[in-house]
């Protein structure tokens, strides 16, 4: 049966002085999305579509290599709109994050509010799960969008609880039904 395999990038290296978007892996990202490619997570892969941001094309770019597929971006995978903050130093980003899954219909200082970033990805993965015809469709995107479309597809309220405990996780659903069958995994 084939699967839809949603993964959130690994390990990046922080610079305030980039764009958020820009940030490329660490080594220690590059290393674990090496490890994801030759694991039976996405040996069954056919499809591999990724965010346009550069953490995810550079994880999905490891697993196009390796697993010898073309992969496509879709703007639409992108995670949650936080341009308006800029950089946050880990202790305020959690706490950004934390008012943002905790008040999903607020914008956080002009972040994208997480309802409307919810939609947008439901509506993306279920566009590209909807034209999937065979084999797994790996889609490598962000870890916040990963937890709201979880909670979508499950059919449970947004909550931070959900989310992944750090960087370079994965979880499964059924296509073409899109039924989760786990939360989040490290690779």
């Amino acid at each position: 049966m084939a699967q839809l395999v949603f993964v959130s990038h690994p390990e990046v290296n922080m610079d305030p002085s980039v764009p958020v978007p820009e940030w490329g892996l660490s080594d220690v990202g590059r290393h674990r999305a090496s490890v994801l490619a030759r694991s039976p997570v996405v040996a069954g892969a056919t499809a591999l579509i990724c965010s346009e941001e550069r953490k995810a094309r550079d994880t999905a770019g490891i697993l196009s290599s390796h697993l010898g597929i073309a992969c496509l971006t879709d703007a639409r995978l992108g995670e949650n709109d936080r341009s308006a903050t800029g950089f946050l130093c880990p202790a305020d980003f959690e706490e950004a994050a934390d008012r943002f899954f905790s008040h999903p219909g607020e914008s956080f200082r002009g972040w994208e509010r997480a309802i409307d970033a919810q939609a947008r990805i439901e509506a993306a993965v279920r566009d590209l799960a909807r034209d999937h015809a065979l084999g797994d469709l790996v889609i490598v995107s962000h870890g916040a969008v990963g937890t709201l479309l979880y909670c979508a597809l499950m059919g449970i309220a947004i909550d931070r609880r959900h989310d992944q405990p750090f960087q370079g996780h994965y979880w499964r659903a059924t296509l073409p039904s899109l039924r989760p069958q786990h939360g989040w995994r490290p690779f």
